[in-house]
């Protein structure tokens, strides 16, 4: 008979941003656990508890103990464990004996083929784990994998009486552990850790709780008596899904349309501050609504964990919505003193953007030459005017001279507002500040949106840069990154990429395909590389196996198939703003039913190209052709050949391939009946020559051959 179970550990308050991970990996491991022991079905329904003071768990259906199982144990081969009269030798008695067997247990050995040979094999019945045993098994893997970010040590009195020594166990944990619930049922399962006893009591909220220790009847009235008897909603999501409740309606209350800004990050983070929420709106003076909207937004959420409130059109207003652990009677003490304390980061916040307005951007350019980018690739100053060279060339590219001049301008400035009061306090307001320091500076509106945007795309599904400035200097700084680091052979390994090479990648992959620029990849690169001169070994060639392993992956997720994707990298497309046509193509080539049979003979020809002696030219003398199967298929090819390549260079990259249908009868014509390898040197030399030009007339979209199994 299985019965629910509850564990609880009532620590001190864990760290906010982690809770999560805590709470799911605590609950999770130790459910797993059970499961594998088989003390609880693969089907019991597992509830995760977390809230800044516990890390619980609730799974629904658990037995007292798991069912013996039957275990069959491989010993060794029978020519080992038996001598030539069929006793047992010292081997096999030594092996029954670590197994728990003594000699009697060789006459119900059983042998079994196991490869050439037979094994002796002892079957025996395991008993299974009782659940105080597998209860703490689960718990300690439970407390191992832990995902702690990082970890504490402290001290627990032990000993009692005369031998009492405070302080001589160590204990390393996320925070100090205080209590140990373990409920099966309405029962106490007696395990330990942490230097803690299992009991049935645990601790509601420090303030608001009305009876403390709050002592639990039961695994299941956990939730029902934490939050009646100790104030404390102990689901993350619960209190997630409260505080979200909350917000809503204290924006709504406080009319006008307002919303408060969304951010899941920072909703989880509060959720992990409060046992209790109650959420209240606060103010601040009008006055400060003259400092950029992103400082203020940021000041509150990153250093008060409030959420602003924004009107209907997305502006900041002065409310703020305050989200606290404790529900007193008048809220007003909690509100006023959340706006004193908010005051002095708004009021710093101003203070910086009326400092740095009184230099220009262009006077703090200069300074950039004192900050170090890279030890091997100098200091910020020298990367901008790398930055700067790249942009002048792609701008040379895709525009005219004033789109050279803007890039150019704005590639210079992008990088200056690193040496801003606002963003040394802020850094993650760079680009955000440059661009409004670049309007307070009577700077051109596009130069202004380039240095804003520049840092985009930052993350997946981020959007790209406004105007083709911005998009040009964007290109030019993560090419520079990527070229620079690439060429000190500072690549991602495995998991690790500290400098985001790989989110660089991608963002001038959907850079170049969803601004649709006409640029080809590895020209580009190594203009890029050349704006390094010396300083760096051209790589080029790794670059671009990275752009499309990158480009591979992500047009997988789109939901194009690996054949697809492998039959149009294959080719390695400079211009990849034409990938996603080429893609379009194949896959409306493959529906067709000549596909198969041109696609296996493509993948043929292929192969017999490649055993060539020497490199075959795509070249054909008529006068050589002495086959009937190879004068129709030349003939085929002399009418398929035009319209295939004349489709091509339209940019219907689907319409070429499709006329290469016309080429199925003919060439399995000409492998049915024409010998390529003929022993005429002249006559082998030609028939290759004519597979080269199919070959290269088939294959100018994507690998067809990639299409087969």
């Amino acid at each position: 008979m299985t019965t629910p179970l509850l564990v609880e550990l009532f620590v001190e308050e864990l760290p906010p941003k982690a809770l999560k991970k805590l709470g799911e990996s605590f609950a999770g491991t130790l459910a797993d656990s059970l499961k594998a022991q088989g003390l609880a079905p693969t089907d019991a329904a597992v509830t995760p508890y977390a809230s800044p003071r516990r890390l619980a768990v609730h799974v629904s259906a658990v037995a007292p103990k798991a069912a013996d199982k039957a275990v069959s144990v491989k010993l060794m081969p029978v020519a080992v464990g038996l001598d030539a009269s069929g006793n047992a030798t010292p081997a096999l008695l030594k092996k029954l004996a670590a197994v728990g067997a003594g000699p009697e247990a060789v006459a119900q050995l059983k042998r079994q083929p196991d490869g050439k040979a037979e094994a002796l094999f002892f079957d025996s019945t395991q008993a299974g784990a009782t659940l105080a045993e597998g209860l703490q098994k689960a718990l300690d893997e439970a407390l191992a994998k832990l995902p702690i970010p990082k970890v504490m040590s402290y001290q627990l009195e032990t000993g009692s009486g005369a031998d009492f020594r405070p302080g001589w166990t160590t204990v390393n944990f996320v925070r100090p552990a205080h209590g140990l619930v373990a409920l099966h049922g309405d029962q106490v399962v007696p395990v330990g850790t942490l230097g803690l006893n299992a009991g049935r009591e645990t601790h509601g909220h420090r303030f608001e709780a009305k009876v403390d220790p709050v002592v639990l009847k039961s695994a299941d009235s956990y939730a029902q008596q934490l939050q009646e008897e100790g104030a404390v909603i102990a689901s993350f999501e619960a209190r997630r899904a409260e505080i979200a409740r909350q917000l809503a309606a204290a924006a709504a209350q406080a009319g006008n349309g307002l919303k408060p800004i969304a951010d899941d990050a920072l909703l989880d983070e509060v959720t992990a501050l409060v046992e209790r929420p109650n959420v209240v709106t606060g103010q601040f003076e009008d006055a400060f609504l003259e400092v950029p909207q992103e400082c203020l937004i940021l000041t509150m959420k990153a250093n008060q964990k409030y959420f602003p409130l924004l009107d209907a059109a997305g502006r900041l207003t002065s409310r703020f919505l305050i989200v606290s652990n404790i529900s007193p009677a008048d809220a007003s003490a909690v509100i006023g003193g959340n706006e004193r304390v908010v005051r002095p980061r708004l009021a710093d916040a101003k203070f910086f953007f009326d400092q740095d307005r009184k230099k220009t951007l262009e006077s703090r350019v200069g300074g950039l030459a004192k900050v170090v980018y890279h030890n091997k690739l100098g200091t910020q100053g020298e990367r901008v005017e790398r930055v700067r060279a790249i942009a002048r060339q792609i701008a040379q590219q895709v525009g005219d001279a004033q789109l050279v001049k803007l890039a150019d301008q704005a590639a210079q400035l992008a990088k200056a507002d690193l040496l801003t009061d606002m963003v040394g306090e802020f850094p993650e307001l760079q680009g955000i500040m440059g661009g409004y320091y670049a309007r307070h500076d009577g700077l051109p509106e596009s130069v202004a949106l380039a240095i804003e945007d520049h840092y985009r795309p930052r993350f997946a599904g981020d959007e790209l840069p406004r105007e083709r400035t911005g998009l040009i200097v964007a290109l030019a700084d993560k090419l520079e990154t990527l070229v620079g680091l690439f060429g000190i052979g500072q690549l991602p390994t495995g998991d690790k990429d500290p400098f985001a090479l790989r989110r660089h990648a991608l963002g001038v992959i959907r850079m170049l395909v969803e601004a649709d620029l006409p640029l080809q990849l590895e020209p580009l690169l190594k203009q890029a590389a050349s704006a390094f001169g010396s300083l760096i070994t051209d790589a080029t060639p790794q670059l671009l196996e990275f752009f499309y392993d990158r480009l591979a992956g992500s047009l997988r997720e789109q939901g194009y198939s690996a054949q697809e994707v492998e039959a149009v990298l294959a080719l390695k497309p400079q211009r990849l703003a034409d990938v996603a046509q080429r893609l379009a193509a194949v896959r409306a080539f493959a529906a067709l039913p000549e596909a198969a049979a041109l696609a296996a003979a493509n993948k043929r020809v292929g192969n017999i190209l490649k055993k060539a002696e020497r490199t075959v030219e795509a070249q054909v003398d008529p006068a050589l052709l002495k086959e009937a199967a190879e004068a129709a298929l030349n003939e085929a090819l002399a009418k398929v050949k035009p319209q295939a390549d004349a489709a091509f260079d339209g940019g219907d990259y689907t319409a070429s391939l499709k006329a290469l249908a016309a080429l199925r009868a003919p060439v399995d014509a000409f492998f049915d009946g024409v010998m390529v390898n003929a022993d005429d040197a002249a006559l082998r030399a030609n028939r290759l020559g004519l597979l080269a030009t199919l070959h290269a007339a088939m294959n100018r979209v994507a690998d067809l051959s990639k299409l087969v199994n």
